[in-house]
């Protein structure tokens, strides 16, 4: 993987260029161990905004890139999908030339956390992971995974995007993706117009493949073969990726796993729930 000639910036972001030509935007701030958060659909690093400046203050190295198609990267029309998407991983892991690095995944991000811990481990960079709200084993019913979502969910996504992508990345976070749809909820304008923001920032197409890259990928072998401690966190009321399908399957793949589950947290429960969930990863973080 061909990585950029350039030294860390000293603005703390950069943008490195992989093999096949995309430009991939990161922030990297701080010093200590490092701590790699990766973005949830169809966002950007922006979405770390809680955790990147707690982590920062208990003297972490904190690092969050924009996936390929998402927010300031390249708005590729190929490579959007998780083989890839872990391939750029670990370009940017040498690139920083990170070592002894926890990786932390929401969501899409968690299967892509997966992907790359499974097929990159080896190269002993990695210390621990975390998924959050986390899409593995596999979001899709089929017939080895009955309890998943049928395709029709999945299509309605792509059609809703392709008809008209700002109303539905309005329509997204102002409904289940943060729980404001249920009663009694202290709904955040501002938490709804940001995930607008990131979404708009990305290029349609590469968020159109990543639905099927989300939703179809079996990240099962992946699970199994991770060989560093893993926590996994996951509300129970997350009504984009159901806990039953993804985390009460993955607990049981994982050699060093551990599960966390939040009575009536969402799906964007590290934004809604910072405290929370932050104090739970400093604790994994430090054990």
């Amino acid at each position: 993987m061909n990585q950029a000639s350039q030294s860390r910036p000293a603005s703390g972001s950069g943008t490195f260029t992989t093999k096949d030509g995309t430009q991939i935007y990161y922030k990297d701030w701080g010093t200590g161990q490092p701590v790699v958060f990766h973005h949830g659909w169809p966002l950007s690093s922006d979405d770390w905004d809680a955790q990147m400046l707690f982590f920062l203050s208990k003297g972490y190295r904190v690092i969050a890139h924009d996936r390929r198609g998402h927010g300031r990267s390249s708005q590729t029309d190929t490579g959007n999908e998780m083989d890839t998407y872990a391939a750029d991983v670990a370009a940017l892991a040498a690139h920083l030339d990170l070592k002894d690095a926890i990786h932390v995944g929401h969501s899409t991000g968690g299967g892509e956390v997966a992907r790359y811990v499974a097929q990159y481990g080896a190269e002993r960079r990695v210390a621990k992971a975390v998924l959050i709200g986390a899409v593995p084993p596999i979001m899709l019913k089929t017939p080895a995974n009955p309890g998943g979502l049928p395709i029709e969910v999945f299509d309605g996504f792509r059609s809703a995007l392709a008809a008209n992508r700002a109303q539905f990345f309005r329509d997204v976070p102002a409904g289940p993706f943060y729980g404001f749809n249920r009663p009694g909820a202290t709904v955040s304008q501002g938490v709804i117009d940001n995930w607008w923001r990131q979404g708009m920032m990305g290029g349609t197409k590469a968020h159109y493949d990543c639905i099927k890259a989300f939703s179809e990928t079996d990240f099962t072998e992946d699970l199994k073969k991770i060989d560093v401690p893993v926590l996994v966190m996951h509300g129970d009321d997350d009504q984009i990726v159901p806990i039953a399908d993804s985390a009460l399957l993955a607990i049981k793949l994982l050699k060093k796993g551990e599960l966390k589950v939040y009575k009536g947290f969402p799906h964007g429960m590290a934004t809604t729930e910072a405290d929370t969930i932050n104090a739970d990863l400093l604790t994994f973080f430090k054990a």
